[in-house]
């Protein structure tokens, strides 16, 4: 077996074409406000391609440059402006601890990557919609809902059961606020059995089978167990000392996925994976932009 590479640009044609129509359909260019503090790295090149990406569907970006001191002034300044429709953070803003507030600071109905608490209440109760009458969906985190696209893309099905994704077993190497976390708790909620590790250790998010949300608890697997057991594998480690994941250390036809900047996997993965995502960027912006034409009415429910 050799592993399709499944090029995350050519999924998320298909989304810029539902956000361009939305944004057409209203009549007005919606206008997201992007804070960044970094003349240089990921997070400035993040930057750059969301302004394309915005540009693209007809979203207008003004991406301002702040002073970590000043960011949050700027939020503030941004949530009361009625002229912005959504707010675009570009991390390190400040320090690990303040960028958390950082998030709680942007008015949750601006909110385009979905990392409010507000939000991540709603996903966490595993609460699909903000209304009872089922005529606005929440919004989800960006990241994490590109990579559940792109599984879906990939042909990760679940048994057919109560749930979509019953019968599917995950590992999710990475436990962020940003990423892992709220991965492991939609994959869960879908139904899927979630091993979910990083440096402090494994837990397995059960399946929110029957119920509201999904239980967390330790497990004590360790790397090897769980990536024997894994249909679908997900990777987003930041370090180049992350000891990468081997082909003889995952289950034939799994799905592998990099999320990290750096590649987490072994070029021997393509001789077992049945398909390999080796990026989720383009997917991320483009999930963003329908965040905000959703939050903005654009977008049906």
């Amino acid at each position: 077996m050799t592993a399709t590479v499944l090029d995350p640009s050519t999924v998320a044609k298909d989304y810029r074409a539902e956000v361009r129509a939305a944004v057409e359909a209203s009549g007005r260019t919606p206008r997201v406000v992007g804070l960044l503090s970094q003349a240089e790295g990921p997070a400035a090149t993040y930057a750059h391609y969301a302004t394309r990406g915005a540009a693209a569907v007809g979203i207008e970006m003004d991406l301002r440059r702040v002073e970590p001191a000043d960011a949050a002034r700027a939020i503030a300044d941004a949530n009361l402006d009625r002229e912005v429709d959504g707010i675009f953070l570009y991390y390190p803003l400040a320090s690990r601890e303040d960028d958390r507030w950082m998030r709680e600071l942007v008015d949750p109905r601006k909110d385009v990557e979905g990392m409010h608490s507000y939000w991540s209440r709603l996903l966490y109760e595993n609460r699909r919609f903000v209304d009872e009458e089922q005529t606005r969906r929440a919004i989800l985190p960006c990241t994490p809902l590109a990579i559940l696209k792109l599984l879906q893309h990939a042909g990760m099905r679940g048994t057919g059961g109560e749930a979509p994704l019953e019968g599917v077993t995950a590992c999710v190497i990475n436990r962020s606020d940003i990423v892992g976390r709220p991965l492991s708790a939609m994959l869960a909620n879908d139904g899927a059995r979630v091993h979910s590790l990083d440096l402090t250790g494994s837990v397995v998010f059960e399946p929110a089978i029957g119920r509201r949300a999904h239980d967390v608890r330790d497990s004590g697997i360790d790397r090897a167990e769980a990536l024997a057991q894994a249909d679908v594998i997900i990777t987003g480690v930041p370090s180049r000392s992350f000891e990468l994941v081997r082909g003889d250390e995952i289950r034939e036809g799994a799905i592998c996925v990099n999320v990290a900047e750096v590649e987490n996997f072994d070029d021997s993965i393509m001789e077992r994976a049945s398909v390999y995502v080796p990026r989720v960027g383009p997917l991320t912006i483009a999930m963003a932009m329908r965040n905000l034409v959703r939050l903005s009415g654009a977008l049906p429910a």
